[in-house]
């Protein structure tokens, strides 16, 4: 079997509890060690403390693995040589036995095909800066337009051009909704200066919405924005600061297509003094938390 669940995913599945699919590339290229697999496992109680069930998606040894255990995650985080496995990817990846952390493309990908309906991440991808020369552009986006899983995020990560990403989530016709807010967030930035498209106040609004597109077949997912609160965001002028610097670095030195968000995550959070990180580690959270609240309102009403 290409896909394994775990027995507890399975069990999930089968008495129809709350799921929140996690990704592992923040495992595998997101955050320096220890702290990797620390949040990863930290996410994970998160969602069980709200009452739902987590299942982190990964790829070792060829094989997608839909609820990774402790003990691998820490040999996802700790291998030498993983991949960042997106849709182009993930066949090759199992094919030749490849170890990986899945983007939110291909997570995205698995979940749905387990039967999962609801993901939690950090941000997800998008148009990148001069993307309308260079057309780098994340699979993320795409991926939203086919597969119909409800993406919680804290909006696009601020490296890239919130305002052209936006754009082309309204071209492809995938809802946008903020979260308790009216702005869309920019990652680490409670605040991007760009509305949020649409806004939902609850769980439960959240829940009737997503049982509503799916009642029209009008296919694809959903994006919530869920802000980082001011008290543990960082602020816009520094962070454009700091990525200023990085993405100049970026340029002299040539990095290009995957390479450039982790390099520019880490660039960044160096210029930062670690602010960044810590910032990641709490909207990621907070996204896994609001993701389980949601995942048992649709729980209680059979979806």
């Amino acid at each position: 079997m290409v896909i394994r669940l775990n027995e507890e995913v399975k069990r999930a599945l089968e008495q129809n509890r709350g799921i929140v699919a996690l990704e592992s590339t923040i495992i595998t290229h997101g955050m320096p060690a220890p702290q990797n697999w620390e949040t990863a496992l930290a996410l994970e109680e998160t969602v069980r403390e709200e009452g739902a069930i987590p299942a982190t998606i990964g790829i070792l040894g060829g094989e997608i693995i839909v609820g990774l255990q402790q003990e691998e995650i820490k040999e996802l985080a700790s291998r030498q040589g993983v991949k960042k496995i997106s849709r182009q990817d993930l066949a090759f990846a199992v094919s030749k036995g490849w170890s990986g952390g899945t983007t939110v493309a291909a997570t995205m990908i698995v979940a749905r095909r387990a039967g999962i309906e609801i993901f939690a991440t950090g941000g997800i991808g998008g148009v990148h800066r001069g993307g309308e020369n260079t057309l780098d552009i994340s699979a993320d986006l795409e991926e939203l337009a086919r597969t119909g899983v409800v993406v919680f995020c804290a909006g696009v990560k601020s490296i890239l051009d919130i305002g052209r990403t936006l754009e082309y989530l309204e071209t492809r016709g995938i809802p946008v909704i903020g979260y308790g807010t009216d702005e869309f967030p920019a990652f680490y930035c409670p605040r991007s200066g760009f509305p949020a498209p649409l806004r939902l106040d609850s769980p439960e609004e959240i829940g009737d919405f997503w049982k509503k597109k799916k009642e029209l077949q009008l296919g694809g997912g959903v994006v919530v924005a869920c802000p980082i609160s001011e008290k543990e965001g960082i602020k816009a002028e520094e962070m454009e600061q700091a990525l200023n610097q990085a993405l100049q670095e970026a340029r002299q030195k040539g990095i290009t297509g995957k390479g450039v968000t982790p390099f520019l995550l880490q660039r960044v959070n160096e210029y930062s003094q670690g602010q960044t990180l810590q910032a990641n580690q709490f909207l990621i959270k907070n996204n896994a938390a609001i993701a389980a609240r949601v995942s048992r309102v649709l729980q209680s009403e059979g979806k």
